[in-house]
């Protein structure tokens, strides 16, 4: 073998070797959030049954009131509140998914990971993909309720409604990530993430337009990224029920950016030089 195709033979090796090094331990964190969660039945009762108590309950509640008010769909209660119950399911998993990291740190399992050749950026990617994933199945798996109604679901917008699941469970699973990193406690996590969360939930336009907020109120709903990303939800399951005014092309890069800038906070956490993993 001649000298040039020795050298022109280790850079592609190299490159290669980098990828793999970054995507392995990445799919492998993956793998393992996802067996965690399938061998544990109450998490997926409650990330699914919490969600689903609230649409049947607020939904069957409020339907009438919400009929007399109007709305741009002029649809029943439960069917605005269905995108609403999806970002609600993707918002607890994503909170379940960060309690695993604390709970890795507690037993020793993330002294492991940190210690390994895997990048950071490779830890930071499994375990925020494993937790979108999660919350991706458990969202399309409610998303066959909605013709029970009146929402119709075909195969292109399945599809829609799965790229805009999995963009918002990647951004929120990443913010829970950044939060969950510095802390060794997950009760006071859990108070946090709620304390940020719900209120996040509240006012994303999930249980009430903003056309029918008070003035401060909308300015911190137009100010909050769920909303945009809720926009694109309730654009993918029903275009017509889309508030008046709404850009989907802003939505959709207030999302995207939402998603990148959380999963770069969560980089930056994971790179600091005084992190304790214990």
């Amino acid at each position: 073998m001649s000298d040039s195709v020795i050298k022109e033979s280790v850079p592609l090796t190299r490159k290669s070797q980098g990828t793999t090094t970054f995507l392995l331990p990445a799919m492998t964190l993956w793998q393992r959030e996802l067996v965690r969660f399938f061998r544990q039945p109450s998490r997926v009762i409650g990330a699914l049954g919490t969600p689903l108590l609230f649409w049947i309950l607020i939904g069957s509640g409020l339907g009438s009131s919400f009929r007399q008010a109007g709305t741009s769909g002029g649809g029943h209660y439960l069917e605005y509140f269905f995108p609403g119950m999806l970002l609600l399911i993707v918002m607890f998993t994503s909170i379940f998914a960060s309690f695993s990291l604390i709970q890795d740190r507690q037993e020793g399992f993330l002294q492991a990971v940190m210690v390994s050749p895997a990048s950071r950026g490779s830890i930071v990617l499994g375990k925020i993909t494993g937790g979108a994933t999660i919350a991706l199945l458990q969202a399309l798996i409610v998303t066959c309720l909605a013709p029970l109604i009146g929402i119709p679901i075909h195969l292109a917008t399945g599809f829609i409604v799965a790229g805009v699941v999995l963009l918002i469970a990647l951004s929120l699973t990443a913010l829970g990530f950044a939060l969950a990193w510095p802390m060794d406690s997950i009760q006071g996590f859990h108070g946090i993430m709620n304390l940020l969360l719900m209120p996040m939930w509240l006012l994303s336009g999930a249980l009430f337009p903003a056309s029918g907020a008070s003035g401060w109120l909308r300015i911190i709903m137009e100010l909050n990224p769920l909303t945009y990303g809720q926009n694109l939800l309730r654009w993918a399951l029903a275009p017509t029920s889309v508030p008046p005014g709404t850009s989907i092309a802003v939505s959709a890069v207030i999302t995207i950016a939402f998603a990148a800038l959380t999963y770069a906070l969560s980089w930056i956490m994971i790179c600091r030089p005084k992190t304790r993993v214990r």
